[in-house]
């Protein structure tokens, strides 16, 4: 039989290791090894992955306690009941959850996977501005161009007035990056003012009127009276975003003034407020929404209201409902975006699976007609009595076999079984016997 139709028969193991904030989840068989990894202080809690799990494999923790300083995971797995199908990983808004694999198994483009993206498009200069108002350290920024120092090399003593037009700097940066006579001042951001710097300094010490920074300046917000030397370049450089880290909060797109970022989210939908329990809301001694939200779009306005939200910030993740023991906020997900789900066999559970995150119910296996056995009594002990036998006569019919067993190593005979009838068989046997007998006994006289 060709090796493509040998049955191969597979041991299934498991086991879970704790490295710092990661628990490793791990199957192995004879030829794979699948390793879900899920980093307890990456996850939020949204709870996603309890709703799109087809085994019921994952349970939400005390969400509030998580939420304002208990050190505990946001989501808790029984091993016994994981398959390892990825799902959780796939769907996973915050990458708390990675999947992966070593060995065979199905190709990976049969698992759909969220359809979300954060692009720059060709109106990117680049600046400064996204990589300093990402809450989540997720964009660097290098710009290549040539530095003024390399340019025009620094002159004491240079006579020059200098001046930037605050109602024409968007606080890009560029400036800062070409020249270190500028500093750009940090301040704190909030949703509704998400621009990280306050203004943009000139330490005229370190200025020599070069007239550069004027030309380079995107803004024109810049006017130098000195000694032009040499010629501005053109502003040039790299952005990078870190995939793992960025949650997709659309910070980078509120802070751009050259509307370079395209971004796409996970879900469309809505959040809002239920008025009906604003009142129990307690944002100063709670915070439990603003901790867990991966946008960080939640803040306490000043006209009197207890907490407030910038919903283009929002994921519609869900965690701050999880998060909040009162009730005070509702998400609704009109539409998951995510890539094609490819005709298979696990196709169904998958198309289920995101569902469920729209409608938070998830449908599992039917049980209702599961049958019952019903539970036997015990049985009473019965003695069994062996019947009693002659051993000499199991002697005697051992001697018998012994005498035909040679007899049947004949391929002839052991046909003869199964075509001919019983009294043909033995007399065949006893001719075959004498005639062993024979050739034994002429064997010893010789």
């Amino acid at each position: 039989m060709s090796d493509e139709h040998d049955e191969i028969s597979l041991s299934v193991s498991k086991e879970m290791d704790i490295e710092g904030t990661h628990f490793n989840y791990k199957q192995m068989t004879e030829v794979s090894t699948k390793i879900l990894e899920y980093d307890y202080k990456r996850c939020n809690g949204c709870g996603l992955c309890i709703d799109v799990c087809p085994t019921q494999a994952l349970e939400l923790g005390p969400m509030h306690e998580i939420a304002t300083g208990m050190d505990a995971p946001p989501v808790m797995m029984d091993l016994d009941k994981c398959t390892f199908c990825s799902m959780c990983a796939n769907f996973c808004p915050v990458n708390a959850f990675k999947m992966s694999s070593e060995g065979i198994f199905p190709e990976e483009d049969l698992f759909p996977t969220f359809d979300t993206s954060v692009d720059l498009n060709k109106n990117c200069l680049p600046c400064r501005l996204c990589e300093a108002a990402c809450p989540e350290d997720a964009i660097k920024v290098e710009f290549t161009f040539s530095k003024k120092e390399d340019i025009a090399p620094f002159k004491e003593n240079m006579d020059g007035e200098i001046e930037i037009y605050d109602n024409k700097c968007n606080r890009c940066g560029v400036c800062a990056d070409f020249c270190d006579a500028f500093i750009m001042v940090e301040k704190e951001t909030s949703p509704t003012n998400p621009i990280p710097f306050e203004q943009v300094m000139i330490d005229e010490e370190l200025c020599d009127y070069c007239v550069l920074c004027q030309d380079i300046c995107p803004e024109d917000a810049i006017r130098v009276r000195g000694e032009k030397r040499g010629e501005a370049p053109e502003i040039q450089g790299n952005v990078v975003i870190d995939d793992d880290k960025c949650t997709l909060c659309g910070w980078c797109n509120a802070v751009c003034p050259y509307d370079a970022v395209d971004l796409k989210k996970p879900f469309d939908g809505d959040i809002f407020l239920v008025e009906a329990n604003i009142d129990k809301c307690d944002p100063q001694g709670c915070h439990g929404c603003f901790n867990v939200c991966p946008s960080h779009m939640w803040y306490v306005p000043n006209d009197g209201k207890k907490i407030a939200m910038r919903e283009d910030l929002c994921t519609y993740c869900g965690a701050c409902v999880n998060a909040c023991h009162v009730d005070v906020m509702r998400v609704d997900r009109t539409k998951a975006n995510h890539t094609h789900i490819p005709e298979s066999p696990w196709a169904n559970q998958w198309k289920e699976g995101i569902r469920s995150m729209l409608t938070g119910e998830r449908t599992y296996p039917d049980l209702s007609r599961t049958l019952e056995v019903k539970q036997e009594d015990p049985r009473e002990y019965i003695d069994i009595q062996f019947p009693e036998f002659d051993s000499s006569l199991l002697e005697v019919a051992a001697e018998r076999i012994d005498e035909v067993r040679s007899s049947f190593k004949s391929m002839k005979l052991r046909q003869m079984l199964v075509t001919e009838s019983s009294d043909v068989v033995r007399r065949a046997v006893k001719d075959r016997r004498s005639r062993t007998v024979e050739q034994e006994t002429s064997n010893n006289n010789s």
